[in-house]
């Protein structure tokens, strides 16, 4: 088939990473047979430096042209300080609205060769795979009222958490469907006994359950669920949350998997009549500008985003699973980059990947 694919490479080891991962789609789609279309286009820091602005027109365009759009990371330390339209990270809160992708997926699996990286022990790893899904449109990152108002004394912040019954519906379905072709089990986290928009997620998802009665649902508490995913992380399979909770602790899934650089993300949105889904792939990790350039980079978070791609963009179950499967193998014989106390170079890993599928 034909594979329309935006590759945004961003900012910092993005590039570096990226690339990458481009090179095992190329890779995928010889040895099947597919027909890959690849355009590059400009966001975050990276199109602040060459158009003024972190999300161009022709970025937007070039989005909604693909079937499947590739990110790397965003952000440099040169914007921390400018207006927020003018940080890198507005080119993602907008290409996120303008593919209209309201469910983050963000796999955590404990994988054997790389039990030692955790900071926890072996046997709290044990069985551990999981999705974090996080709606990504709502909530207290694009509510308003916001912005500072006042001054002096009274100069005065403002954010507003807000979610409809509709946000909560779409995202607790997406969560269940997952679930039922994994463990059957969704937890819901929430912070019902403070906050009211908390109350009607919890509500919310209570009525959809019903839906799906082959699926388990249990409740929990964000504060309480920060500290079970690493006292109990095995007890979780499709883990739910709003916005800003999944936000925070998907990045605890770093510490299951030894490393940041080993998480990958699908951003997905509307379902397409051949039942492919749109959707934005990146790794979690950040652009990390104090080792770019260098080609040390795990760039396995990235190619694991691939896989995510074939899977969910196009269907292709079969390549994304020997994707999945070189990934394990390339850790299993040791070729991993510094963050996984190896010495392999980002290039190498990319490789050593490619000659894993075959």
């Amino acid at each position: 088939m034909q594979l329309k694919v935006l590759a945004l490479p961003g900012d910092g080891i993005g590039t570096e990473v990226t690339a990458e991962g481009l090179r095992v789609l190329r890779h995928v789609a010889a040895k099947y047979g597919h027909e890959l279309v690849l355009t590059e286009g400009l966001l975050g820091g990276i199109a602040i430096h060459k158009t003024g602005t972190p999300y161009p027109a022709e970025t937007e365009k070039l989005a909604l042209e693909a079937d499947a759009t590739v990110m790397g990371a965003f952000g440099l330390p040169e914007f921390d300080n400018a207006p927020p339209d003018k940080r890198p990270e507005k080119g993602l809160l907008g290409i996120r609205k303008t593919l209209g992708v309201y469910a983050n997926l963000r796999p955590v699996r404990a994988y054997e060769a790389l039990l030692d990286s955790s900071p926890l022990k072996n046997h709290l790893l044990a069985g551990v795979d999981m999705i974090i899904v996080r709606e990504l449109t709502g909530g207290l990152y694009y509510g308003t009222p916001r912005g500072i108002t006042g001054e002096g004394e009274e100069e005065r912040g403002t954010n507003t958490m807000t979610y409809t019954r509709g946000e909560i519906k779409r995202i607790t379905r997406m969560a269940f469907n997952l679930a039922g072709k994994r463990k059957k089990k969704v937890t819901s986290v929430d912070k019902s006994n403070v906050l009211e928009t908390s109350q009607l997620w919890r509500k919310v998802v209570v009525e959809v359950a019903p839906e799906f009665p082959a699926v388990k649902l249990e409740h929990m508490l964000v504060d309480n669920c920060a500290m079970q995913l690493v006292l109990k992380p095995a007890q979780f399979d499709i883990v739910l949350m709003e916005n800003m909770f999944g936000d925070i602790l998907s990045d605890e899934g770093s510490v299951i998997a030894g490393s940041i650089g080993m998480l990958p993300s699908a951003s997905i949105g509307a379902q397409r009549a051949s039942g492919a889904w749109v959707g934005l792939y990146e790794p979690v990790h950040g652009s990390a500008p104090d080792i770019a350039g260098q080609g040390i980079a795990n760039p396995l978070g990235a190619i694991g985003s691939i896989a995510a791609m074939l899977e969910y963009s196009f269907g292709l179950v079969e390549e994304a699973a020997a994707v999945n499967a070189a990934m394990e193998a390339v850790l299993n014989a040791g070729v991993t980059t510094r963050d996984l106390k190896g010495n392999a170079t980002t290039e190498q890993v990319g490789k050593a990947v490619c000659e894993a599928i075959g």
